[in-house]
């Protein structure tokens, strides 16, 4: 069984460090942990002309296969409609390209931060 807690800790940090990853390649955080009644979305960072949504994984004793599941088509579509929505209410991004980033963070046999550029799409 999951501690709350240590879930909610793990996955602070593991923004946290997707934050600080982003930031070195020159994103700007637009927000962090959007909520609606879709879903939620980590962070939301831009750059340039792109938009991206980004699902963090903190997963210290994950493997792919667990970050595939995590990953599955139930959890993607409420990051599109949820994403759906921020667009909906917030105009100023409607010219942006738009991404939806992976990052697993503490993956063993990966980079610390695990970045998959455009992990799904809409379709």
């Amino acid at each position: 069984m999951r501690n709350s807690s240590n879930t909610k800790v793990l996955g602070k940090a593991g923004e946290d460090a997707a934050a600080a990853f982003y930031a070195q390649k020159g994103f700007s955080v637009v927000e962090r942990n959007f909520r609606t009644r879709f879903g939620e979305i980590d962070i939301i960072l831009e750059k340039g002309d792109t938009l991206v949504f980004a699902e963090v994984k903190a997963l210290p004793n994950g493997d792919a296969d667990l970050l595939a599941a995590e990953l599955g088509p139930r959890k993607r579509r409420k990051i599109v409609e949820t994403a759906k929505y921020f667009l909906k209410n917030h105009r100023q991004y409607s010219n942006k390209i738009i991404r939806f980033d992976a990052v697993a963070v503490g993956l063993p046999g990966f980079e610390s931060v695990h970045l998959i550029e455009n992990a799904f799409s809409e379709n």
